[in-house]
């Protein structure tokens, strides 16, 4: 036997086997609704590699962080999208009037502000879009496998339709990553000089005592001479950012949203839950000494626990009444990162048991960590202020299952629109804020894009 005809019998043996479980599955099938995960073992791989190598034009990925589950995602087997109020409670009574895999997940997740006008790049994502995909690849270790989602009765009709999709599924023996186009131009919005007037602006609202915090953010776009590759670029990242969420997001055709994300909104299982409160920033040094420096400097700063103060609180004041018991750490401890640092205190509570998933969302998004404090006027503030869309960026994204769940916040994120690569970041104003410090923050909070970008010097303000 050939090589290349090797590489096309190890190609088709999962398709084989993976369309004859749906075939036997379809004649099976039983008239009442149903949501099936349908999966056979395949030999280990980059999950991003098989991604980038699918025909779909929906694909997707999510990594959580501290989770050996990668899952890379294509194609659609069912698509709930249009405001967060209609589609998450639907979501939530389709998954529980059928017979669910406990497997199974919708992935996607929702605006940052959806009452905000939304920006063209942006459409495809709607205001609220979780999609069932109709593949996934999961890599657990030395594992994986490939599962294939069906919905009944609907798909029972659409056999052949599956079988098709089946066949033109592609397994590359290569890695994802690999090297990356420098950019040939950076555009800031806002430059330095309008970032200084809202700074201005916002610290006037601070001082009067209309707001105790607002997040103010600011979108860096990169151009550049070739189409950016979204799943090269996310398994660059990846590398680069151990401790963290990765995520992926690409609408049929459309933008692709990725990121690598410290924050948690919330996970839970059932009636349990587990969050935290993370705020305040300082880099990491490569100098041992000055590393220990900065921590010191974040854990005593009297600005950065203020910050940290308002999050807190938000999650005692949110989901205190939904909870029949709530453990919240009073005293914030370091989380540590690759390039960063935050405060971080942990929370666990048990959920009522009427509590649904579209109530947590509801309830903890935004919070005051991307947000601000009252989160009412400090939107309405960031909406006059920001020249920019923030679309998904500071959004929650993840999954949704039929007793689980699982969201990060999506920040230290960029949406990649062939060309152009749209870097987002955002700093937490209170009364005592600088506009130059800021700024240092924001650009030290995007270097873990523009690092593997090999953009290694730190651009003057508005260059």
């Amino acid at each position: 036997m050939s090589f290349s005809n090797a590489l096309a019998d190890v190609d088709a043996a999962p398709k084989r086997a993976l369309a004859r479980r749906v075939r036997r599955t379809v004649a099976a099938a039983s008239e009442g609704p149903a949501l099936l995960q349908l999966t056979v073992p395949v030999a280990p791989a980059d999950p991003l590699a098989w991604l980038d190598a699918q025909p779909f034009g929906e694909k997707g990925f999510w990594a959580g962080r501290g989770s050996a589950t990668e899952r890379a995602f294509a194609g659609m087997a069912d698509l709930r999208c249009g405001p967060a109020r209609d589609v998450l409670p639907a979501l939530q009574t389709h998954l529980a009037r059928q017979r669910v895999d406990d497997a199974a997940r919708y992935f996607g997740g929702l605006r940052f502000d959806a009452e905000n006008a939304t920006e063209s790049t942006w459409r495809p994502f709607a205001s609220c879009r979780f999609v069932l995909p109709r593949f996934a690849f999961e890599r657990r270790g030395d594992d994986a496998a490939l599962a294939c989602y069906l919905t009944f009765p609907r798909d029972a009709e659409r056999l052949d339709e599956v079988l098709t999709q089946i066949e033109r599924l592609r397994f590359p023996e290569r890695t994802s990553g690999g090297s990356l186009p420098l950019p040939i131009d950076r555009d800031d919005a806002p430059d330095a000089a309008h970032w200084q007037g809202m700074m201005n602006d916002a610290l006037g609202k601070l001082q009067a005592g209309a707001l105790d915090k607002v997040v103010l953010a600011r979108r860096t776009t990169f151009r550049f001479e070739d189409p950016l590759p979204p799943w090269r670029l996310l398994g660059n990242l990846k590398r680069a950012t151990p401790r963290c969420f990765h995520f992926g997001f690409q609408p049929d055709d459309g933008a692709a949203f990725v990121g690598a994300s410290p924050e948690r909104l919330f996970r839970r299982d059932g009636c349990t839950l587990e969050g935290e409160a993370v705020a305040g920033t300082r880099p990491r040094s490569e100098d041992p000494a000055e590393d220990d420096r900065l921590r010191r400097e974040l854990l005593a700063s009297s600005k950065d626990r203020r910050e940290h103060t308002f999050v807190q609180q938000h999650l005692r004041d949110t989901l205190g009444p939904l909870s029949r018991a709530l453990d919240l750490s009073d005293a914030p401890s370091e989380m540590k990162l690759a390039r960063s640092r935050h405060l971080r205190a942990g929370l666990r509570a048990t959920l009522r048991p009427d509590v649904s998933t579209a109530d947590l969302l509801a309830a903890l998004h935004p919070t005051p960590a991307v947000g601000g404090t009252p989160h009412r006027r400090a939107l309405a503030l960031i909406r006059k202020l920001e020249p920019f869309d923030r679309g998904w960026y500071a959004g929650p994204v993840g999954w949704i299952g039929p007793e689980a769940a699982d969201f990060a916040v999506a920040i230290r994120s960029g949406l990649v629109a062939e060309h152009r690569l749209a870097l987002f970041s955002g700093a937490g104003l209170v009364e005592g804020s600088e506009a130059e410090s800021e700024w240092d923050e924001i650009e030290q909070k995007i270097s873990d894009f523009t690092g593997i970008l090999g953009l290694t010097e730190k651009p003057a303000p508005g260059v």
